[in-house]
C-alpha cells in the first residue's frame, strides 16, 4: 500500500509554498524521515520528511508547482526491489494527477478581513473585498490594508495609469545580448523581501542619522576575555552582543524607538525582541532574540550562533522570525563603510553597523589613528522625533565606547 507524502503545516499567515527540489527520482528506494523534497514559502524553506521507509512511487507536484498544507506530493510504495518498477507504470496517469493538487490550496473560501484591517479600510475608505490578502485562506490582514493606498489611485484611471505599468519593465535585449541572458524566477522568498522593502519605503516617512563610534575599549575588552570566554561559554565572543545590549539599554531610554504605529495609534512595546539580520545563499533572513534585554552577551552570543547556523542551513522556524521590535544589520561583515538601512515593518527604526577601519581621529589634541566604525539608524519620522533618534544613537556609542555601562546598565 502506497504512502501519501503530504505538505506539513506552513505557519501562521502561510498560505502556500513553492516546490524547491525533489532529493530523490521516482524507484529510488528512501528511509523514513530522509529529506525528500525542498519547500520554499515567503518566509523559510523547509524540507519534508519521508513518512516511511520504502521506494519512491509517483511524483505528483513537480519543482515550481505552488502547493498548500495537506497537499499531496507524491508517493512512497513498500519494498525495494520490485516496487521500483512501479514507477514507471505510474508517470502514464501523472499530467492528471496535479490538477486536483492545486485546487487543495484554494478549495476553501476567502476568510473575512481581520478586525484591525476592516476599521482601517472603514477609515480610508477602502473596500476589503478589493484587496489582495495575505493572511490564510486569502484573509485581508492589517499589513495588506497599509499597503494598499497607492492601488485605488491608479484603479480609477486605467487608461493613463496603466500605461506607465506596462513600460516598467525592462526593455527587450537585442537578440545577440539575449542569447546570452538567463533568466531565473525568484524565489518565494527573495519576492517577500522585494515586496516587503518597496512596501516600507513607500508607506513609513524614513530617514536616516549618523554618527561614528570609537571600537578602541571594545576592542580592548573582547580581546583580553575572548579564550576566557569562549572557554567558560562554548561560543565566541564578537562585538553584535555588545551592540545587542547596548540598544537594549538605549531602547528604555527611548521608548518610541522600540514602537510601532498602528492605524492612529502608537504600540509601545515594554520588551526588547531584536532582529539580527543574517544573509544567506538563498536571501536576507531576521530571526528575533526575544527578550534581549533579560540576556547577557553569553546568552545573547549562544542565541546568534544558533540562528547563524540554522540560518545558513535553511533550519529556522518561521515563528522565530516573527514579533520582533527592533532590528540590528551588520553590513560591515561584507565590508560596508556607510550604508542607510530600510526598516523592517512594522518596526519603527533598525540601526546599521558597518566596517570598523583605522581613521585619524583627533584626542587630547593629538591625531591618533582609532578603529572607527560609523553607524547609521533608518526611524520612521512620523512616531520618532529627530531629537529621539539622534539620542537613541548617542547613547548607543556611549555605551559602547565605555563598556562598563553595559555592566552597570548606566
Amino acid at each position: 500500500m502506497a504512502t501519501e507524502i503530504k505538505v506539513p503545516t506552513l505557519g501562521e499567515s502561510v498560505t502556500e509554498a513553492t516546490i524547491g527540489k525533489w532529493f530523490k527520482k521516482p524507484g529510488d528506494a528512501v528511509r523514513a524521515d530522509e529529506p525528500l523534497v525542498e519547500l520554499e514559502t515567503d518566509k523559510v524553506t523547509l524540507e519534508v520528511n519521508a513518512p516511511a521507509a520504502g521506494v519512491l512511487g509517483e511524483i505528483l507536484a513537480k519543482s515550481g508547482e505552488t502547493v498548500g498544507p495537506g497537499a499531496t506530493l507524491g508517493t512512497i510504495s513498500a519494498g525495494s526491489g520490485a516496487a521500483a518498477a512501479s514507477p514507471a507504470a505510474a508517470r502514464a496517469p501523472a499530467p492528471a494527477a496535479p490538477a486536483p493538487a492545486a485546487p487543495a490550496a484554494s478549495s476553501a473560501p476567502a476568510a473575512p478581513p481581520s478586525p484591525a484591517a476592516a476599521k482601517i479600510a472603514a477609515d480610508r475608505g477602502l473596500d476589503p473585498a478589493q484587496i489582495e490578502g495575505s493572511g490564510r485562506r486569502g484573509q485581508v490582514l492589517k499589513g495588506d490594508v497599509l499597503a494598499a493606498p497607492s492601488a485605488p489611485a491608479a484603479a480609477p484611471a486605467p487608461a493613463p495609469a496603466a500605461a506607465p505599468v506596462p513600460a516598467a519593465p525592462r526593455i527587450a535585449s537585442p537578440p545577440a545580448d539575449a542569447a546570452r541572458e538567463e533568466r531565473v524566477r525568484m524565489t518565494k522568498l527573495r519576492q517577500t523581501i522585494a515586496r516587503r522593502l518597496k512596501e516600507a519605503q513607500a508607506n513609513a516617512a524614513m530617514l536616516t542619522t549618523f554618527n561614528e563610534v570609537d571600537m578602541t575599549n571594545v576592542m580592548a575588552l573582547r580581546n583580553q576575555y575572548k579564550d576566557l570566554f569562549e572557554k567558560k561559554h562554548g561560543v565566541k565572543l564578537g562585538f553584535m552582543s555588545f551592540f545587542v545590549r547596548a540598544c537594549t539599554q538605549a531602547l528604555k531610554e527611548m521608548p518610541a524607538v522600540n514602537a510601532e504605529i498602528d492605524g492612529q495609534d502608537i504600540i509601545y512595546k515594554n520588551y526588547c525582541h531584536v532582529g539580527v539580520a543574517v544573509g544567506t545563499d538563498k536571501g536576507l533572513v531576521v530571526p528575533v532574540i526575544r527578550d534581549a534585554e533579560t540576556l547577557g552577551l553569553a546568552g545573547i552570543e549562544k542565541t546568534i550562533a544558533d540562528f547563524g547556523k540554522r540560518a545558513r542551513d535553511g533550519q529556522l522556524k518561521i515563528e522565530e522570525m516573527q514579533g520582533g521590535t527592533f532590528t540590528i544589520s551588520n553590513g560591515g561583515v561584507y565590508g560596508s563603510l556607510m550604508s542607510t538601512p530600510i526598516l523592517n515593518a512594522p518596526q519603527s527604526a533598525i540601526l546599521g553597523m558597518h566596517k570598523i577601519q583605522e581613521r585619524p581621529m583627533v584626542v587630547g589634541g593629538q591625531i591618533v589613528a582609532r578603529p572607527m566604525m560609523y553607524l547609521a539608524l533608518s526611524y520612521d519620522h512620523r512616531i520618532i522625533d529627530g531629537k529621539e533618534a539622534v539620542t537613541f544613537l548617542v547613547r548607543v556609542k556611549e555605551s559602547l565606547e565605555d563598556p562598563a555601562r553595559l555592566v552597570l546598565d548606566l
